[in-house]
């Protein structure tokens, strides 16, 4: 094994993570802190190539391999548990926050893994802390939505560890570079990155999974799993052509979807499918512009998103509901999660001075240099999309809408310094991105604040106000449920399924009927021909038996000489 002097920097989230269980009171909770902040720090030490190295079997796994892209999605995965550790000290279940810490170390892992089998173990130890985070909330609800979700991630192990041992079998190397996706090896590969993507068809999982996690919990599902599927889909699959299609579904996909939505906390997480859909574009455009953007939009989404979901969560937590129908007027007793949810709700529409303008915008700007008309233009109806159902319907109804006469103060401290933290670094990142710029994989030759591009994002966000005022009342929200995919595995699937048993079982049984009866009759005739009074068990005279063996060996003689 060789390393270099730097401890593995994912290993102190994972290793950390798991002895917080250990830790009682203030103990834990700057355990907790300290963890991220440490990563952090130890990332930035890394050089540039591989840090840590080791042999398995006939192949050298390098653990530890850094350079700008890594290093990017490594400190953004950092600070969000930081953010995410802040935001959950009230969580009064410590497998929570023992599983967030885990979740974010496979990130770093994942951004940090210059070989295939390294990036594997941690894609799968980083579903199972997800699945944990799921499951911690401890409701009837959670317990069966992290089944499905264990379903689905098993799935897309299952593809990826396919797909892994297919591509060393044609090609004898393990290293993670890009690929193109032309044998059964890539294929399966890229079929397991984008599941964990949310793509299509299997998109449901996130919204199906996510909102059944605790107030905190859905924080730091927010950030990891899809986020470490765009990175390794900008590491190995950039420029692949089908990415465009896929994204620009996913993107159209999760604003329908979130527009029909009542639960705001499903809202936001049909809001998570459509903004990755928006990187998967990028990516699939593969020019340094789009993928810069694609990266430069993962970092900001995970803030702003994260950002939405603490107000949601912060909502949950005071007031313990989540249907927009229930809710309204929390203005005026909650007034620092309504202003930070404004600003993450600012952020996600990319409006200009936030962070989501100088990021999602360079996604454009790559489809606009390659003359990709019609990708270009939905890039743009999918940004009025987004202001439709997060920029405007989330606050407007959890914040805004007729008063629901609920009057609950704003959450604890902690809460309130973590959404404080990610606005403040919404703005300033909207303001200055040149530090974001900086760390991007590829040179930045662009300047997002143009005055045709400012205008062009104001006209069309306000315009997407406009349409959202006038149709109201369309957009009002009853108690009801959105079938989505899911519904052929949750509906039709228990049906053909549990018949497929049932049937099976009545098979089994008649088979274990029979072999029974015929087992018991063999039994019986044993026992009549060889039992106490058989006719194998009777006894008879010397002379009786000379006379058959004398009668035998002439037959025998007989045959011979014959």
């Amino acid at each position: 094994m060789t390393a270099s002097s730097a401890f593995p920097p994912a290993l102190v989230l994972i290793l950390g993570g798991l002895l917080l269980p250990l830790l009682r009171g203030y103990a834990r909770g700057i355990a907790a802190l300290a963890l991220p902040l440490l990563t952090m720090w130890l990332v930035w030490q890394l050089p540039d190539g591989v840090s840590l190295s080791a042999r398995f079997l006939e192949y050298r796994l390098e653990l530890v391999e850094a350079d700008a892209l890594g290093r990017l999605f490594a400190i953004i995965f950092a600070i969000m548990a930081f953010a995410g550790a802040l935001f959950a000290l009230n969580q009064p279940r410590v497998a929570e926050l023992a599983a967030g810490s885990v979740s974010a170390g496979c990130a770093i892992g994942i951004a940090l893994a210059g070989d295939l089998i390294t990036l594997f173990v941690f894609w799968e130890v980083m579903a199972v802390a997800s699945i944990v985070i799921v499951w911690s909330r401890g409701t009837e609800e959670s317990y069966r939505a992290s089944m499905r979700y264990l379903q689905i991630h098993l799935l897309g192990g299952v593809l990826l560890m396919a797909g892994i041992v297919a591509q060393v079998a044609d090609t004898g190397t393990i290293a993670f570079t890009a690929m193109t996706p032309g044998t059964p090896g890539t294929w399966l590969i890229l079929a397991g990155f984008l599941i964990n993507a949310g793509a299509p068809p299997l998109s449901v999982w996130l919204p199906d999974a996510y909102p059944e996690a605790s107030y905190s919990g859905t924080v730091f599902l927010s950030a990891f799993t899809t986020k470490a599927a765009v990175y390794v889909l900008l590491r190995g699959f950039p420029g692949v052509e089908v990415l465009i299609y896929v994204g620009l579904y996913m993107m159209l996909y999760g604003i329908i979807y979130a527009l029909l939505e009542n639960d705001m906390r499903r809202i936001l997480a049909y809001s998570i499918v459509n903004q990755v859909g928006f990187m998967v574009t990028g990516i699939g455009i593969g020019t340094e512009m789009a993928l810069n953007g694609a990266a430069a939009h993962a970092f900001t989404h995970i803030i702003y998103k994260a950002l939405l979901l603490m107000s949601a969560g912060s909502v949950l937590y005071m007031t313990g509901k989540r249907k927009c129908s229930d809710l309204g007027g929390l203005f005026q007793s909650m007034p620092i999660t309504t202003l930070c949810g404004i600003v993450g709700a600012l952020s996600i529409s990319s409006f200009p001075l936030t962070s989501g303008f100088i990021s999602k915008s360079m996604i454009s700007q790559g489809a606009a240099d390659e003359r990709l008309l019609i990708p270009w233009f939905l890039l743009a109806a999918g940004s009025a999309g987004v202001f439709l159902h997060a920029g405007i319907k989330f606050p407007w109804f959890v914040f805004f809408q007729k008063d629901s006469g609920l009057r609950p103060p704003d959450p604890p401290l902690n809460m309130r310094l973590a959404m404080v933290l990610f606005s403040i670094l919404c703005i300033g990142l909207g303001i200055w991105p040149e530090p974001l710029y900086a760390l991007l994989p590829y040179p930045v030759e662009y300047a997002p604040y143009s005055v045709p591009h400012v205008v062009n994002m104001l006209q069309l966000l306000l315009f997407s106000g406009l349409a959202f005022f006038i149709m109201l009342p369309l957009m009002e929200r009853t108690l009801t449920i959105t079938l989505d995919i899911d519904w052929f595995y949750r509906t039709v699937g228990k049906r053909v399924f549990g018949g497929a048993a049932t049937l099976t079982s009545n098979l089994l049984r008649g088979f274990e009927t029979a072999v029974r009866y015929w087992v018991g009759a063999l039994i019986a005739f044993t026992f009549r021909q060889a039992g106490p009074q058989g006719v194998l068990a009777r006894t008879g005279a010397v002379g009786s038996m000379v006379t058959w063996v004398v009668v035998l060996l002439g037959v025998y003689l007989l045959l011979y000489f014959v």
